[in-house]
């Protein structure tokens, strides 16, 4: 059987990385979607100039990449935030595709936020989702990265309803801080690897 590709996704603050970082333990590849995609927007020419076209000589400051000023008018204005997704998610999908076909393994993980969202769920052999409470996803994000509780609700609006998401996905794990989430993935992987064929 072929190496199988699955995505890990959940809303903001829900700890996808947590259980990401699990699988990699385990000796499972991972992509970080989203940070793929920074860095594609600081290192590759072409996409930069595309944002600057888009969001203005100050997407940028001496090279860097300006994340407030993008975050300002993105997370505000879903129209914008479309544009931003529009330059950066086909290159992502490309890069990440070219990556799972270098690995070696039974499968690999994909981590993003927004796979649905953005239509990159497409070629993945399954989802999982990771779910946890709204109010507690909101404290994480706000104690993570020093935003306001406002700040964290705009970016929550720019997401598909959480409860949806989870639907959408093959599996779930729940990460509550009420349930552990390694015995979870340990079930899941033993699933992935019947699954792959190993």
């Amino acid at each position: 059987m072929s190496m199988l590709t699955i995505g890990i996704t959940g809303g903001i603050g829900s700890g996808k990385s947590t259980v990401a970082a699990v699988f990699a333990l385990l000796g499972i590849p991972v992509l970080q979607a989203d940070q793929l995609a920074k860095t594609i927007m600081q290192e590759n020419r072409e996409v930069q100039n595309r944002i600057i076209t888009a969001f203005g000589e100050a997407a940028y400051i001496n090279g860097r990449l300006n994340t407030a000023h993008i975050a300002n008018i993105v997370f505000k204005d879903p129209y914008q935030l479309s544009v931003l997704n529009s330059i950066v998610h086909p290159v992502t999908i490309a890069e990440s595709i070219a990556w799972a076909n270098r690995q070696k393994t039974p499968y690999v993980i994909k981590e993003a936020a927004l796979f649905f969202e953005s239509g990159s769920s497409q070629g993945l052999n399954g989802i999982i989702g990771v779910s946890a409470p709204g109010s507690l996803r909101i404290k994480r994000v706000m104690d993570r990265d020093g935003l306001s509780r406002q700040q964290v609700l705009d970016r929550m609006q720019q997401q598909i309803n959480a409860d949806l998401k989870m639907k959408l996905c093959d599996w779930v794990i729940v990460n509550d801080e009420l349930q552990l989430i390694i015995p979870q993935v340990l079930l899941l992987h033993k699933k992935l690897l019947a699954l792959s064929g190993n």
